[in-house]
């Protein structure tokens, strides 16, 4: 392979940085957690294969919608011999997040119909809130938040 093929087939750590707009310090984190792959050039410089930019586009999708990092790095690994997630692998991928996504999205939406009815309530010195404590289940014992989230099933 020429060093011009080599160039149009791999990115340096900085190149992957700028085409897909995150920093090198989260290139470095994801490499770390097992995300994306890189080798060493003979002079110890990171390269990466330029289809990692495709990993890198998913990462930062998940993680704007909330995915952690720990489900991102699982969903990736359960792709055929690491490789890039193809338009299938996608659609799967997302269909697992999104049923995380509207279980989250449920939660909140219970949470800011609660919160008029919240304002000026005292919650520290209440017995019981609809927020902090619902049900009323941890009132016995005593006064202020208990909990910060709870599954009503």
């Amino acid at each position: 392979m020429s060093d011009h093929d080599t160039f149009h087939t791999e990115l340096s750590v900085g190149e992957l940085a700028q085409r897909s707009g995150v920093t090198v310090s989260a290139i470095h984190f994801y490499e770390q957690k097992g995300l994306i792959k890189s080798w060493r050039t003979q002079g110890n410089q990171r390269r990466f294969p330029r289809s990692v930019l495709r990993r890198v586009a998913i990462i930062k999708v998940a993680q704007r919608t909330g995915i952690p990092l720990k489900d991102i790095g699982d969903a990736l690994r359960s792709l055929p011999d690491g490789r890039n997630p193809t338009a299938t692998d996608w659609r799967k991928l997302s269909a697992r997040w999104r049923r995380d996504l509207d279980e989250r999205i449920d939660q909140l939406t219970r949470l800011r119909e609660q919160l008029s009815s919240c304002i000026g309530c005292g919650c520290l010195s209440l017995r019981d809130c609809p927020l902090r404590n619902p049900w009323d289940e941890l009132g016995e014992e005593g006064p202020g938040a208990r909990l910060l989230e709870t599954d009503p099933d």
